[in-house]
C-alpha cells in the first residue's frame, strides 16, 4: 500500500513523468548508438559546414562528419558519466553520513570537517584542477566527479541517522544483541535512504554538467564524442555555422532538464510530508 502510494504522488507529477519519459529515450538512443545512428561519429561522410538537410539531419562539422551521429554517440558518454559518478558518489555519501550519524562523537565531528572542506573548494575549480594534472581520461573523469560529489549526501544521511538512532525499533534492535553494522545496514538505513536517493538522482545532472565543462574546456576523454567537446569544437565556428554548438547544447540542456524533473518527482513520491498533502 505504501508503494502504490508512492506511485500515485509519482505519476501525479506531470513534469517527472515527462522527463521519465524523455530521459529513457535518452537511454534508449545512447544503448542502441552503434545501431541506430547514420553513421560512425568519426568519419568524414560530407562535405564540411553542410546545413542541416538531407541526408546529413542535423548537418556536417568543420571535418565534414555528420552532427547526428556525434550526439547519439556523445549521449553515451555524457549518461555513462552522469549515472556512474552519482551512484559512486551517493555511495560514499551514504557510508560516511551513516558512520558519522550512528556513532557520533569523534568520528563524526572528523567526517563532518572532511565534508564541510570538500564543500568549501568550489566543485568544477577542483575537478578542473584534478583532471588538469592527471590527464583527460573517461574513467578519471568519472572518478573526480564521485569523489566530488558526495558531501550533499553525507549531510542528508547523517541527519537522518542522527533521528532515528533513538527510535524504539534501533533499541530493540541493540537490546537483542544485533551489531552496529547489522543496525546500520538492516534497521537504520532502509528508512534513511530516500533523501539519498533523491539527492542522487539530482547528482546525475550535475555530474552530466561537469563533464560537459571540462570537455568544454578540452579536457574531456578525446577517444569518446561528447556533448561538452562538441561544443569546444564549435567555438571557433560561431558565425558561420550555428548548428555546430545549438544541437549539442540543447541536448544537453534537455537530459539535464528531465533529470531535474524526475528529480523532483521522487521528491514528492519520497518524502513522507507528501503523503499528508
Amino acid at each position: 500500500m505504501r508503494r502504490s502510494g508512492r506511485w500515485r504522488r509519482f505519476v501525479r507529477h506531470t513534469g517527472a513523468v515527462a522527463g521519465g519519459v524523455v530521459l529513457a529515450a535518452v537511454a534508449i538512443t545512447a544503448i542502441l548508438a552503434p545501431w541506430i545512428s547514420p553513421y560512425d561519429p568519426l568519419s568524414l561522410v560530407g562535405p564540411s559546414f553542410r546545413p542541416p538537410a538531407p541526408p546529413f539531419w542535423l548537418g556536417t562539422d568543420n571535418l565534414g562528419r555528420d552532427l547526428l551521429s556525434e550526439i547519439v554517440h556523445g549521449a553515451r558518454v555524457s549518461l555513462a558519466v552522469g549515472v556512474l559518478a552519482a551512484a559512486s558518489s551517493t555511495l560514499i555519501g551514504v557510508a560516511i553520513g551513516a558512520i558519522a550519524g550512528f556513532f557520533g562523537g569523534g568520528a563524526d565531528a572528523l567526517l563532518m570537517r572532511t565534508t564541510e572542506f570538500f564543500q568549501i573548494v568550489p566543485r568544477f575549480f577542483l575537478a578542473l584542477v584534478m583532471i588538469a594534472l592527471s590527464g583527460p581520461g573517461l574513467g578519471k573523469i568519472i572518478f573526480v566527479i564521485a569523489i566530488l560529489g558526495w558531501p550533499a549526501v553525507a549531510r542528508l544521511v547523517r541527519g537522518e541517522f542522527l533521528r532515528l538512532r533513538t527510535y524504539e525499533f534501533v533499541e530493540a534492535a541493540r537490546a537483542n544483541g544485533a551489531s552496529p553494522a547489522t543496525i546500520i545496514v538492516r534497521e537504520i538505513l532502509p528508512n534513511a535512504i530516500a533523501p539519498a536517493v533523491v539527492a542522487g538522482s539530482l547528482d546525475v545532472a550535475q555530474a552530466i554538467l561537469l563533464e560537459a565543462s571540462l570537455s568544454f574546456f578540452g579536457l574531456g576523454d578525446p577517444n569518446h564524442v561528447s556533448w561538452g567537446m562538441m561544443i569546444n569544437t564549435a567555438q571557433a565556428f560561431l558565425g558561420e555555422a550555428w548548428w555546430l554548438s545549438a544541437f549539442p547544447g540543447l541536448a544537453i540542456l534537455v537530459t539535464v532538464l528531465s533529470v531535474n524533473l524526475l528529480g523532483d518527482g521522487l521528491n514528492d513520491a519520497l518524502n513522507p510530508r507528501a503523503a499528508q498533502r
